[in-house]
Order: structure tokens, then sequence, then C-alpha cells
């Protein structure tokens, strides 16, 4: 099976590992955008599994992959909220950091150091695939997607986060991130492996799941929050697919 890790991009998420979560850190972008991710993975699950969000462990029952689980900022809060996590990372020291964290917080969750490719090779597979801010960091797009549908049960829900490619986005998450906010180190992204919403929806088609949903993440600077719109995809958006066959 092709592994389509690269590891120059492993070495600038290696290189931070110790500020997973330190919210005014490296990673303060992704603590910002947190609450409006779990918003849309949520509700994604909730409507395709039937689920009360009222209950106090909606999603119990329900395995979970987080891929690229850094630090495990996603892994925790679906944890809490049932799911038996299971959360891998192709960047070794992120494992241990993200280990520590959980058992301090009295969470199970088994964290790995391994790639998507490894996993479904293993055959293992799980009820939902979170694969969040991963698909612009590897190299064969096609190849990972491809991993991530052998990795889901049929019935099973994918949820995908990118960035767009255009000026806007150059301006905001290369410039505006990395150069001018100094939010996250410079070089963090390369503008050039960001994908459109449409080349995005065509590679998981090709890799066998059915888009049915897409949405943009757009930061407000007078709130200086992030919020879902079902509009401005111009910039972050994030997409939930199904498998909807065994093939």
């Amino acid at each position: 099976m092709t592994n389509t890790v690269d590891p120059a991009e492993v070495a600038k998420f290696e290189a931070m590992a110790a500020e997973w979560w330190n919210p005014a850190g490296k990673f303060k972008p992704l603590h910002m955008l947190n609450p409006c991710r779990l918003d849309y993975i949520t509700s994604q699950i909730s409507a395709e599994f039937d689920r009360d969000l009222a209950h106090p462990a909606p999603f119990a029952g329900l395995r979970l992959l987080d891929i690229g689980c850094g630090g495990g900022l996603l892994s925790e809060p679906m944890a809490r909220l049932g799911t038996r996590v299971v959360g891998a990372d192709a960047a070794p020291r992120n494992i241990p950091v993200a280990r520590l964290h959980a058992e301090r917080a009295g969470l199970d969750i088994d964290y790995r150091h391994t790639t998507a490719e490894e996993l479904a090779a293993a055959g293992e597979e799980f009820d939902v695939v979170l694969n969040m801010e991963v698909v612009e960091h590897v190299s064969d797009p096609l190849a990972y997607l491809t991993a991530c549908r052998q990795l889901l049960k049929p019935g099973g829900l994918m949820i995908c986060s990118t960035l767009n490619r255009n000026p806007k986005s150059y301006l905001m998450a290369i410039i505006g991130a990395e150069h001018v906010m100094r939010w996250l180190p410079k070089g963090t992204h390369d503008w050039t492996k960001f994908i459109t919403p449409d080349e995005l929806f065509d590679l998981i088609r090709q890799a066998g799941l059915d888009p049915v949903d897409r949405k943009g993440m757009v930061f407000s600077p007078l709130g200086w929050s992030w919020g879902l719109s079902a509009r401005d995809l111009s910039c972050n958006y994030v997409t939930a697919s199904i498998k909807r066959s065994a093939a």
C-alpha cells in the first residue's frame, strides 16, 4: 500500500509537539477553530447515526479514528461524548504529549504512532473517521483518502477539512497567519498543496466515498471567533462523506 506520509511535513509538526495544549502557543489557531470544528462534527455524526446530543454520552458505541490527531484537541472531546477513540499520528513526538494529557484528564484514548495506510492494512474499521487539516500535508491525497475509505465500515462517516487554494487563502493562511499575526511558524503551510472544494469532492468520489455536505469555516474579526457558513468556502472548509457499501 502506498505510503502518503511526507517526512518534511511530519517534521514541521514534530518541532511544535510540546505546544499542543498551550492555547496561546503555536497551535493557537486550532484552539480558536476547535469549537467550530466540533459543532460541525457533532451535528454530522448525530444526523448520520440518529443520536441525541442532549444525551450525556450521545455517541456511545461508535468507534472513531482521529487521523493526524496531534496532541488530541479533537480526540478528547470526542471521547467525552462517548466514542471509543483511536488517535493516530505520523509524528512520533505528538503521541506521548497526547497520552499524558488524556491520562491527566482521566480519559481512555488509544493513541498510536501510525498512518492511515498502516491501519487499513491491519484491517481496522471505524464508524467515523476524522480527517481534519491533514489532506493538504500528504504526498498523495487520492491514495490517502482511499486509505481513509478502507478504514470506514459500510455506512461510516468521514469528516474532512482543509484549505481552499485561491488568493484569499494565501493572504489569510500564509501572509496573515504565518507572517503578520505569527500564529504559526513560517512554512507551516504550502499554498500549492491547498485543495479547492470541487477538487476535494472529486478526490473523495474517486476514493469511493459519497460526499454529502460541505461548509465554510469563517473567521470573524469582530467577534474574534469562527463560525460555519453554507456559502463562504473561500478559505477554511469542512466536508462530510459516507461509505455507501463495502466496496
